[in-house]
């Protein structure tokens, strides 16, 4: 699909789309839960869809109508399921320590990058304790052994979503076990989201002394209800066109106080619109895309700092901003682990390849609000990853787009 966006402001109110990252959250405990939850979400997305095909592989009962979700829990798991996550990293990582832990003999497959993203270490530590992985091909991982409870190290200052699936599969197990972190902890707000979901569902593991205990041997206790919070990931999105179309835009329905640690987008946007910011992404790598528009057309110098992990995301996102920009008339410098953006009145507009990435698409679609020409977006169906209606309620709020199905 072909997004073609003409310059014009933004305006008006749109409600936050369901956060997917509590979702998949939320679905996981259900489905790992003693009795049926309702969990409201009012909107979906592909990762959001494959994470509950996956559960409804391994067991579950999970049905979707009228913006909410009826999950019954896996009671048994199928011989040999097929787990498909799509391009989910999430879906991947945190299921793949639960499909370890039911000891389900399963094939996981991966579609775009995802089965070129890392899993070590959490592939090493699994297989350390009974877990039998092999990858029969590049797109597919093959799961046998049984997972046995115990002692578990991880580093921490890879992906936090590695201590989510642990944090996930462990109660699952007969014993007791421990999951202690080395290394400085990487976007801790999300393993905040985990622990919280958990403790929803009769789980209480905090961290302490860089260590969490869980304990074994058991189901989680369902609540009975749940609700999916607004997602401050994809409304930062609005939050810029917020500052590029001069203050006439609006998202309903997020929590100020929200885990998510994305929700730093409204204090990073206001920083980089004064000019000569310097951007620590160590928590909120996903900020970068739309943040270094906003940097693009703002004084001075920012600078995005700790970025390095956005090598390995659904494109090398540090290599593919910097071609969304250059492609834009924007000026940008791309080092190891960070860009540098000089900022400028206005871009030119121009071509941009979203590079199947749906942050790269919403992003450049954003910056036509700050051009002087038309924004032409290739491969904009990338969207459909996290934000399906992103198209629809761009046009709602007043943007002029053009869609062709090429």
């Amino acid at each position: 699909m072909i997004a073609t966006i003409s310059p014009a402001p933004l305006a008006g109110t749109i409600p936050a789309i369901a956060s997917k990252s509590q979702a998949h959250r939320l679905l996981i405990c259900a489905a790992l839960a003693d009795r049926e939850t309702i969990i409201a979400c009012p909107t979906l997305s592909a990762d959001i869809d494959a994470t509950a095909a996956c559960l409804r592989a391994l067991g579950a009962d999970i049905s979707y109508g009228n913006g909410v979700f009826a999950v019954k829990p896996i009671v048994s798991v199928p011989d040999r399921p097929v787990l498909d996550c799509g391009e989910s990293g999430s879906t991947l990582r945190f299921l793949l320590p639960v499909v370890c832990a039911l000891g389900a003999k399963a094939a996981i497959k991966m579609h775009g990058r995802l089965g070129a993203r890392p899993l070590s270490p959490l592939w090493e530590e699994l297989c350390a304790h009974g877990a039998i992985l092999t990858k029969p091909d590049p797109d597919t991982i093959s799961v046998d052994g049984s997972l046995s409870a115990g002692g578990y190290t991880i580093a921490a200052n890879i992906s936090s979503q590695f201590i989510s699936g642990l944090l996930f599969a462990l109660p699952l197990l007969a014993g007791d076990s421990a999951i202690r972190l080395t290394g400085k902890l990487e976007s801790a707000a999300y393993l905040t989201m985990t622990v919280r979901a958990l403790a929803l569902f009769g789980v209480d593991c905090p961290l302490t002394d860089g260590a969490f205990s869980l304990p074994g041997g058991r189901l989680l206790v369902s609540p009975g209800t749940a609700a999916v919070e607004g997602d401050w990931s994809n409304a930062a999105f609005w939050v810029v066109a917020d500052k590029l179309s001069g203050g006439t835009l609006t998202v309903s329905g997020l929590d100020p106080a929200s885990p998510q640690g994305d929700r730093a987008v409204v204090e990073l946007a206001g920083r980089i619109a004064e000019g000569g910011a310097v951007v620590d992404c160590q928590n909120v790598p996903d900020l970068v895309p739309v943040l270094s528009v906003l940097a693009a057309v703002s004084p001075g110098v920012t600078r995005f700092e700790n970025a390095g992990r956005l090598r390995i995301k659904e494109s090398d996102r540090l290599a593919a901003v910097t071609d969304m920009l250059t492609a834009l008339g924007g000026q940008v410098e791309q080092l190891p682990e960070g860009l540098v953006v000089t900022g400028k009145e206005r871009l030119s507009g121009g071509r941009v390849d979203s590079v199947n990435d749906h942050r790269i698409a919403m992003s450049a679609a954003v910056a036509a609000i700050a051009c002087d020409g038309p924004v032409t977006v290739y491969g904009a169906q990338a969207v459909n990853k996290s934000y399906p209606a992103f198209w629809a309620d761009y046009a709602r709020l007043g943007g002029k787009v053009t869609l062709e199905d090429k």
